[in-house]
């Protein structure tokens, strides 16, 4: 009996120590949490198709549409004038800019001139006798003849026998000589072919000017050119006279140009055609650097969104209720910041804002639809 009643304790003891046990075990089970679906907020709008006007940007520096390099063609000192050559100088057009000293070569066209004078003063007795129905108008031309100033043109010869005893007198040669040492000491005088400013000086009062020599570069500050490289693409589409607008780089100025040439010959390296853009205004300076926006077409039904909307495999993510979904795209024309998509159908709701860790299939909650406008931005 006692070894029976031990045996039923033993057992019972076994049974509440394994009951124990598995209480002591579940305790210390860690229960696992449970796990709460994540739905993010996302921008969005409704598609709606329009016509996208594709702009191309460009940029360049500015160059003086006219421009002139002074080269003597003669020989002399530089003499002073009433303004100092420098840069940055201002000459009205006519005005004086260079003067080199002629004195010597002066006298020597006085002197062609005082020959002429003697040749036709000896003649007018032969005339008076031999030709009376011509000697009034050599007469006339030897009284307006004045030694101090351009010699002018001879009278009209309308008769043979005029022309041989003029010519024969060597009355032509002497003229004609007088000419050309008038046309080379007009060159000793160089003046300003139009309004503009001096930009270059590569010589000084007193110094001894060479022919040939380069002597300083002048510009008209009141049209400037803006040369700039367009792809190929669009090259077709620009037009001349076509309205350009034009920024500097800190965006705070704004110009209003137009296309005025178009090269007709694309660079082999680029592939890239130039134009030449038109601007005016009193605020630029030569070398200015500038960007134009060139209007090249317009894509029908398209639409145009951020660049960074769109994934590497030409997709952009979609809303179908309330969960993302990705779209094949056509993309047509990509530039800094946006790009511009086909084959997007109308009403579709698409992300305007990146999503972080999107995919295909992610719940998400839209907090705004806009509806998508023809000009996009």
């Amino acid at each position: 009996m006692r070894k029976i009643i031990i045996s039923v304790l033993g057992v019972l003891l076994i049974v509440g120590a394994f009951f124990v046990s598995k209480v002591i075990i579940d305790s210390k089970t860690k229960r696992k949490p449970k796990i709460e679906k994540t739905v993010k907020t996302v921008f969005a709008e409704k598609v709606k198709n329009s016509d996208i006007a594709i702009v191309v940007p460009a940029n360049g520096n500015l160059s003086a549409k006219k421009r002139v390099d002074f080269y003597s063609e003669v020989q002399g000192v530089f003499k002073g004038n009433t303004k100092l050559f420098r840069t940055g100088t201002l000459y009205t057009k006519g005005e004086t800019v260079i003067r080199i000293d002629a004195a010597e070569y002066a006298a020597n066209v006085q002197s062609a001139k005082s020959n002429l004078y003697n040749q036709l003063t000896s003649i007018m007795p032969d005339l008076r006798l031999d030709y009376p129905d011509i000697f009034p108008k050599w007469q006339r031309y030897l009284n307006e003849f004045d030694i101090s100033r351009t010699t002018p043109p001879l009278p009209e010869m309308l008769s043979e026998k005029e022309k041989f005893f003029i010519s024969g007198r060597g009355i032509l040669t002497s003229f004609y000589n007088v000419k050309n040492l008038e046309q080379r000491l007009a060159k000793y005088r160089i003046t300003a072919p139009f309004k503009g400013v001096l930009t270059e000086a590569l010589v000084t009062e007193g110094t001894l000017v060479r022919a040939g020599q380069k002597l300083g570069e002048f510009i008209n500050t009141d049209l400037y050119e803006l040369e700039v490289s367009i792809g190929k693409a669009y090259s077709d589409l620009l037009q001349i006279g076509e309205k350009v607008v034009l920024n500097d780089l800190s965006k705070k100025s704004q110009y209003h140009g137009k296309i005025v040439r178009i090269n007709g010959s694309v660079d082999q390296a680029s592939q890239t055609v130039k134009a030449f853009i038109e601007v005016a205004d009193e605020q630029l300076k030569e070398g200015m650097y500038l960007e134009a926006n060139l209007n090249a077409k317009e894509e029908k039904n398209a639409i145009e969104i951020d660049r960074n909307l769109l994934t590497e495999n030409n997709q952009i993510f979609i809303v179908r209720d309330s969960v993302l979904d990705l779209l094949d795209v056509k993309p047509v024309y990509f530039s800094d910041k946006k790009v511009v998509l086909k084959e997007v159908p109308d009403g579709a709701v698409i992300i305007t804002k990146p999503v972080v860790g999107a995919y295909a299939g992610m719940l998400v909650h839209i907090f705004k639809i806009n509806e998508s406008k023809a000009t996009n931005q």
